[in-house]
């Protein structure tokens, strides 16, 4: 969709693209040639060739990052984290699962957790669900690491296409089942951690671990979603249209009488 795009050049709205759309200027070949100045589509062919989501993503709106997605799949880390609370001057990471679109990796704390600040350098563009307000900060002061600054939030790509509420709740919207964790919530994972530490209970982490790594692996059905909406939307969308990605087992296995137990 990148080279279709027109609305992150300067003084293109998105008013003005669709309209560019319609009098046959589809692609950056095409907008040369009205172009005073080629030198920005000149940066936007090197960072394309250049494998560089950063560029683009500092020259577009935050609900147009959906765009990046299928030219920079490939680097794309899902990344969803796990708390003991919500704040991250005095509550910690426990668990961090993320997904490649191949396999999902998962990091405990008192564990494997370091790994984690190695890993997640191997990508350049990561996607979330409220990542830019909650997961990202908490990470960065965590860990005291700075992450990819490529980022799609999809709590902002969803709420343009209409969808409310939380990723569960959008999940549901769009058709997902989570199974045996489709009843629990967010706090449903600090319960699981304060059962883990106290009783060193091993079904709890797992459980725990099963819904860190659906929330990770679900970001890649949403964004799918969200973009195949998207994409739609223009005049290249059967051209462009992805389709849907094959559901990942997760290697981890809720516990349905500890889930009940959390919950009620």
């Amino acid at each position: 969709m990148l080279p279709n795009t027109l609305c992150h050049i300067p003084r293109v709205s998105l008013n003005k693209e669709r309209a560019l759309w319609e009098q046959g200027v589809q692609t950056w070949a095409d907008y040369r040639a009205l172009a005073r100045d080629p030198g920005f589509l000149d940066d936007c062919e090197h960072h394309l060739e250049q494998h560089n989501p950063s560029f683009f993503i500092d020259n577009l709106s935050s609900d147009q990052h959906w765009r990046l997605f299928a030219d920079f799949r490939d680097l794309v880390a899902y990344v969803d984290i796990e708390t003991s609370g919500l704040d991250p001057n005095y509550d910690q990471i426990t668990t961090v699962a993320l997904y490649d679109g191949r396999e999902v990796r998962t990091y405990v704390n008192g564990r494997n957790l370091a790994g984690f600040k190695t890993d997640i350098q191997k990508f350049k563009l990561v996607v979330t669900f409220n990542g830019k307000t909650f997961d990202v900060p908490f990470i960065k002061r965590f860990f005291g690491i700075e992450m990819p600054r490529a980022h799609i939030d999809l709590r902002y790509v969803m709420k343009r296409l209409g969808y409310r509420g939380g990723l569960k709740q959008i999940e549901r919207q769009i058709g997902l089942d989570r199974g045996d964790l489709k009843s629990v919530d967010g706090f449903f994972a600090v319960t699981l951690w304060c059962e883990y530490q106290r009783r060193k209970n091993e079904a709890a982490l797992e459980t725990l671990l099963a819904y860190n790594c659906a929330d990770a692996v679900n970001l890649e059905q949403l964004m799918v979603h969200a973009y195949n909406c998207n994409v739609m939307t223009t005049p290249f969308g059967l051209q462009r249209k992805l389709p849907a990605p094959q559901s990942l087992k997760i290697p981890f296995r809720a516990d349905p009488r500890l889930v009940d137990r959390c919950v009620w």
